[in-house]
């Protein structure tokens, strides 16, 4: 794989804010990428300015929904963004879920499908990533892409993903963390993030049931030890180490989501974590 996303970078939506000035301080701080989710439209202008305004981090869209964004349109801005920032750009697709779309239907037929209208297109397998949870789709993303990108998982999941994955294949997670040492105050800050609206969705259910939580934990806004779980908190050390769990069971790149109170500013704790991470060392 020519893209290099590094061990550790960043998930942040769009409408939480994403821009120039972020972008270059995630990359002056050593984060190998950031992932911007919130299924940012196809024409991906928002992408485009974020790496005319940085010199070497990769961005990656987590993810272009498919249901949204053809693949023709999502083909033609990878191929404008990635001849004018070669390897540093990495297209993340995914399914998103049945409740965010009245067409939702046959979700595997739907990604073979528009892998393959990407192949046709002219998009290359090391150019992009497929969003996977389940065994199926990790399967595939195997097959017809760069790698996996599992977001709302634990370390349990990433050994099973590289499990089913194999070598040699990129396995780039999403992990919330709230920066606070408070447990209470933390899980206010994570549980409306894991609430709302993951714990309402089938496919993320389905996952987290797989991994062996019961149907008491995912309820009622989700149990203590679920919340702390896909939501970690705790001083910077705590959290880098949980990142690190991820890395030793198999991931090859974790992107952190910082959860603030209030919407405030996460650079301060992504200062934080870069410096317990030992980046830019």
């Amino acid at each position: 794989m020519t893209i290099d996303v590094g061990r550790y970078g960043i998930w942040r939506s769009l409408r939480h804010g994403v821009d120039a000035k972020f972008a270059a301080e995630a990359e002056a701080l050593g984060y190998g990428a950031i992932w911007v989710g919130g299924s940012p439209p196809g024409d991906l202008a928002a992408i485009e300015s974020l790496l005319d305004a940085t010199q070497h981090i990769v961005i990656a869209t987590g993810i272009v929904n498919m249901w949204s964004t053809p693949a023709e349109e999502a083909a033609a801005s990878y191929h404008r963004i990635a001849a004018k920032h070669p390897d540093r750009f990495l297209l993340g697709v995914g399914i998103g879920h049945p409740e965010a779309t009245q067409e939702y239907r046959s979700p595997y037929a739907t990604m073979v499908d528009y892998l393959d209208r990407l192949d046709d297109a002219g998009v290359p397998v090391e150019g992009r990533a497929l969003a996977a949870l389940g065994p199926k789709a990790l399967r595939l993303a195997a097959d017809r892409t760069a790698g996996a990108h599992p977001y709302l998982t634990t370390p349990e999941h990433t050994r099973e993903a590289r499990e089913i994955l194999g070598d040699g294949v990129l396995l780039a997670l999403e992990q919330k963390v709230v920066l606070d040492t408070d447990p209470e105050r933390a899980r206010a800050i994570g549980r409306p993030a894991v609430e709302r609206p993951y714990l309402h969705l089938v496919n993320y259910r389905k996952n987290l049931l797989r991994l062996g939580w019961a149907e008491s934990d995912l309820n009622d806004g989700g149990s203590d030890a679920l919340v702390d779980a896909l939501a970690v908190h705790g001083d910077a050390e705590t959290v880098a180490a949980r990142l690190d769990a991820h890395l030793d069971a198999g991931a090859d790149h974790v992107c952190a989501q910082v959860l603030t109170a209030d919407g405030a500013d996460p650079l301060p704790a992504l200062r934080e974590l870069a410096a317990a991470l030992g980046l830019n060392r």
